[in-house]
């Protein structure tokens, strides 16, 4: 076996042990966000306001090492991922498991009124026992975002990437991160284009920030870039 081989064999495996750096973004705001429980339906686009969020939100990671951006298929989180693919000159790959939780029967529906419906205890209290009628179940979701956030480390061992997704996604990826129960996941707060940084390595993740509006820790300044 050549030198060479050797050695991208050894990096190769210094970048497995330190793990993939992964920060999760939340979609900016829509005209309906707090308002309606937009789930899976198309059209829905980020508000004026929520264009704003995403261009803060993207030059936060200017001059950043970023290998890979990541967006859910629906509009409103391929909008909020752009801004990013074009301050860090890489492209969007559209990642189907980063879609938002299936409200089945309950998409489109007015949130003041799914608050009054009974089954909204169990949303708040005993959402591992709830599934969304004709929909999705959260351990169904969490099961999701396990496996998709684990393919994507496996893709890009040792690197930074950033993955935008919708706030139950990330609540439930985070509940799993922090080994929080998933009938306490509702407790974690995840604002419109937050970010959430885990690092996903050998010994299991660590999160290194939650809900942050700041500069994403742990990502390294992209060789050249000032200081």
């Amino acid at each position: 076996m050549c030198h060479g081989t050797v050695s991208g064999m050894q990096a190769k495996r210094r970048q497995i042990a330190q793990g993939t750096l992964v920060c999760l973004v939340r979609h900016g705001t829509t005209p309906t966000t707090g308002k309606v429980l937009p789930g899976r339906a198309r059209g829905l686009h980020l508000a004026d306001a929520g264009r704003v969020e995403a261009d803060r939100t993207a030059e936060r990671f200017r001059d950043l090492e970023v290998e890979a951006v990541y967006a859910s298929p629906l509009e409103r989180a391929r909008e909020t991922a752009a801004p990013i693919g074009t301050v860090t000159g890489l492209p969007v790959t559209i990642e189907r498991g980063l879609i938002e939780c299936d409200f089945g029967e309950w998409t489109g529906a007015d949130l003041s009124k799914l608050r009054r419906l009974p089954q909204w205890k169990t949303v708040q209290r005993y959402p591992s026992g709830f599934r969304f009628p004709k929909g999705e179940s959260f351990q169904e979701l969490q099961s999701r975002l396990q496996a998709t956030i684990a393919a994507l480390c496996e893709r890009h061992p040792g690197k930074a990437i950033v993955a935008v997704s919708h706030a139950d996604c990330i609540k439930a990826a985070v509940a799993l991160s922090l080994g929080v129960p998933l009938d306490l996941f509702q407790r974690i707060v995840i604002g419109p284009c937050s970010m959430t940084v885990v690092a996903y390595g050998a010994e299991g993740p660590a999160v290194l920030t939650m809900n942050s509006y700041g500069a994403p820790p742990g990502f390294r300044k992209r060789r050249g870039s000032a200081t």
